[in-house]
């Protein structure tokens, strides 16, 4: 494992309990950050806890689709911690699998409000501190689905097209400080997002990846471990493509 320098960062990682956000919060532990976990699931929570392989400085379990919450929470750890130097958007969910024309309204809000309005407010919320301390490091998950469109999936490919949109808004934005905005477009790992879609789309997101294997979530941790460290000064408003081979663009 390449040694990347985040000694005493302050980093805020959303749904950080399991998947993406759990191996995220184990590599930036291990290069020296200090990890704030807000989650909302308590059980996976509690199970991440209980495995034992690194302790997170604090952890919030809200609903980050209610921005007053959001808010209040972020000066809470800004109050405690005195700035946040790191914030990793992971939350969010998969949504049901339905052709568009018969995907519920309820479930497709429900997508949009978690992966997309939830990471809106995030950014809303951390950015005027880190425009306060002239430094800063955002990465946004989002997904290769929200490049390509992955059918059965409107609502999750819209919600992270949105996701890649707000970042290249966001990083144009702060170009003018030492802020970084990015996301990551990863190809489908076997993480317990699965368990909320079909065998068929979890086969087809398989046929479309030319290393023909899912991606692990230590390489997604591996690519974020750089994007939130000083060393990437430049790059703003970019989108990483970890896909295995799949992304066309």
């Amino acid at each position: 494992m390449n040694n990347i320098e985040l000694k005493n960062k302050i980093a805020v990682v959303t749904g950080a309990s399991q998947g993406f956000g759990y191996a995220i919060a184990k590599r930036l532990i291990e290069s020296g950050a200090k990890v704030i976990n807000i989650d909302k699931d308590p059980e996976a929570t509690v199970e991440a806890v209980t495995r034992g392989e690194f302790v997170f400085s604090d952890i919030f379990e809200i609903d980050i689709t209610d921005y007053e919450v959001v808010e209040k929470t972020i000066k809470k750890i800004i109050d405690k911690y005195k700035n946040i130097d790191i914030f990793v958007n992971n939350a969010g969910i998969a949504g049901p699998s339905f052709k568009t024309w018969e995907y519920p309204s309820k479930d497709w809000s429900q997508v949009i409000n978690i992966d997309l309005n939830g990471t809106f407010n995030c950014c809303k919320s951390v950015t005027p501190y880190m425009i306060k301390n002239n430094y800063g490091r955002i990465v946004n998950i989002a997904s290769i689905a929200g490049k390509e469109g992955n059918p059965n999936a409107s609502a999750y490919s819209a919600a992270k097209a949105g996701v890649i949109a707000l970042t290249k808004s966001l990083g144009k934005e702060l170009a003018d400080y030492n802020i970084s905005v990015n996301c990551v477009t990863p190809a489908a790992a076997k993480t317990k997002i699965f368990d909320q879609i079909s065998e068929e789309h979890i086969n087809y997101m398989l046929s479309k990846i030319p290393r023909k294997r899912f991606l692990k979530v230590d390489e997604l941790a591996s690519l974020v471990s750089w994007m939130v460290s000083e060393e990437n000064s430049f790059t703003t408003g970019g989108v990483f493509d970890i896909s295995g081979g799949r992304a066309t663009y």
